[in-house]
Order: structure tokens, then C-alpha cells, then sequence
């Protein structure tokens, strides 16, 4: 197989456009239709399904495309080490991360990324949902929590601290907590699908968020949901300090039971699956972030 044929069909299958996809190579229409109907036939499947209105991936093209989209990344690392390349990084890179995390500490930073990078184009898949990043074809993604699967590496980026907190109307009205047992007479706000944090003290207590046997009065999945939630006073919740540092700085929100850590060291990772070959376009992405807020987080600063 010519490699700058699955070039031409992996980035058709971006575009969902043939002739669009061959001039952004450098190819006229027709030539650029031709090379795929003989890659085709090369392969003896139909990768794009054409009509008069518009193209889409086969079923066969689906599963083709994470395989094209390595063998290029091969071809790309591979010129690298021979100096090929070196002079401007390119290429779309497809990263997948949490909406809260990316909308706060993510977004803002692209404008100054891709002026950097002016050959990289940022493919951006926000929810705070987990994706299966291989099936995704997904070249790197934010985690919060440690990568335990073998199949993944992974660079830590920063420190994940949760922290419980409220409105400051909330406690008028409700009163504070003074211990964790406290929490199930109140109004709590859990993510759906959550595993129940262990909050400990120095004395060695251990209790349970959300209590056992409680009822959350909202359950959402998205982190800015629930901390606007939070912040207009439905009840206590848990967040992660980046979430809602600048909050506790204005008053918005004040912690609840400061006395008591959640019991988990969580932490942000970056990872990216060890089939996939490091390549320039996310080695410069991951040492971006670094830079930017890896060194030392704004949430953890005074």
C-alpha cells in the first residue's frame, strides 16, 4: 500500500469530502478519486460509500481507519529520527479530555499553542464521560485518575485534591456540619455513577461521602454543572480544587468539614495508548501542557 494513499483516505474521512481532501494534498479531483478506488481495490473493500450528495465511511472504513491513521504516525515518527520533518511539526491531533477541566485550563491556552504549532490542527472531544481512546482513534486524553490499564502510557500533569463545599446561603439556612455523620441530614450533590469517597481526619476516623443509605438531591454529570449547582446553594458537594479554587477565593463557595481529606490522591494524567507511536504532533502537546500547568497548578497556588 502507497502510504500517501492512506493519507489521502484518512484525511477524506475527516473531511468527509474526496475532492477536498485531494486538494488539501495537492491533488486534482479526479486523480484524488482514482487513488482511492485503487486502494480499494487493493484491499477488496469499500472504505468511503460516494453518492451525488455526499460521502461517509463504510462499516469496513471504520474499522480500516485506526490502522491507516498508525501506519501514518509509523511513517511520521520513523522520518523523525532521520531529521526528516524536524524543521515544523503537523498534522491533526485528535485529544480527548474532561469539559470542565478543558473549558478552565485547556481552551484559553490553544490560541497561544497553535500560533507555536501553525502546521497542527486540534481535534477536540469535550465530556466528562469516559471515551475508549483506541476505538476513538483518539491520539491522547486527560484522565483523572492513574493509569492501572498495561495497554497505556501515561504522564502525570497535576494534582487532583477534592475538597467538600457549599454556598454560603446554603449553611445559613441548613446550619454547617461539625462531623461527616452530619452530612446526611443535609441536601448533597453527587456525580452520577460515582464510587463513595472515604473523608479521614488525623485522629484516623473514617466516614463515607455520600453517606451510606442517603439519597443525593441532585446527581449530575458534568463538573461545571455541579459546581454552578453548588455555587447557587441546592446543597454540599465534592469537587476538585481546580474546578473551584477561584470560587473559594471570591466567598461563592466555602469548604465544609476542612478538618476531614478525602482519602484519595487523585491526580490528572495524560495518556495516550502504547500501540501509538509518540509522535511529534503529541510530544510537543504534552510537553505544552506541562509548560502551562503542570509546572505549578493556580489552584495550588496561594
Amino acid at each position: 500500500m502507497n502510504t500517501e494513499d492512506l493519507r489521502l483516505f484518512v484525511t477524506a474521512a475527516q473531511m468527509l469530502n474526496i475532492s477536498a481532501a485531494g486538494r488539501l494534498l495537492g491533488l486534482a479531483p479526479a486523480v484524488a478519486s482514482a487513488r482511492l478506488a485503487k486502494l480499494e481495490r487493493q484491499l477488496h473493500v469499500e472504505l468511503l460509500h460516494r453518492s451525488t450528495r455526499k460521502v461517509s465511511v463504510s462499516m469496513e472504513g471504520q474499522a480500516f481507519l485506526p490502522y491507516a491513521r498508525e501506519i501514518l504516525a509509523q511513517e511520521e515518527a520513523a522520518l523523525a529520527t532521520l531529521g526528516y520533518g524536524a524543521s515544523e511539526v503537523k498534522g491533526t491531533l485528535r485529544f480527548a479530555a474532561s469539559s470542565s477541566f478543558a473549558q478552565l485550563y485547556i481552551a484559553p491556552l490553544l490560541p497561544e499553542f497553535l500560533a507555536r504549532h501553525p502546521g497542527i490542527n486540534v481535534e477536540l472531544k469535550l465530556t466528562d464521560t469516559q471515551m475508549d481512546l483506541i476505538e476513538g482513534s483518539f491520539d491522547l486524553a486527560l484522565r483523572n485518575y492513574a493509569v492501572e490499564d498495561s495497554s497505556f502510557h501515561g504522564r502525570e500533569l497535576a494534582s487532583d485534591t477534592r475538597i467538600l463545599c457549599a454556598a454560603p446561603d446554603y449553611l445559613a439556612q441548613h446550619g454547617s456540619p461539625h462531623t461527616p455523620a452530619d452530612l446526611a441530614d443535609h441536601q448533597l450533590l453527587t456525580f452520577m455513577k460515582a464510587t463513595p469517597r472515604t473523608l479521614t481526619n488525623h485522629s484516623g476516623e473514617d466516614f463515607s461521602f455520600p453517606p451510606h443509605n442517603t439519597t443525593p438531591r441532585l446527581i449530575c454529570d458534568d463538573g461545571t454543572s455541579m459546581r454552578i449547582a453548588t455555587v447557587a446553594g441546592v446543597g454540599i458537594s465534592m469537587n476538585s480544587l481546580w474546578s473551584v479554587h477561584s470560587e473559594l477565593a471570591a466567598g461563592t463557595l466555602v469548604r465544609v468539614l476542612p478538618d476531614f481529606e478525602v482519602d484519595a490522591s487523585s491526580t490528572i494524567w495524560l495518556v495516550y495508548p502504547k500501540s501509538n507511536v509518540l509522535t511529534a504532533k503529541v510530544r510537543v502537546f504534552i510537553d505544552f501542557l506541562l509548560e502551562k500547568v503542570g509546572t505549578r497548578p493556580m489552584w495550588e497556588q496561594p
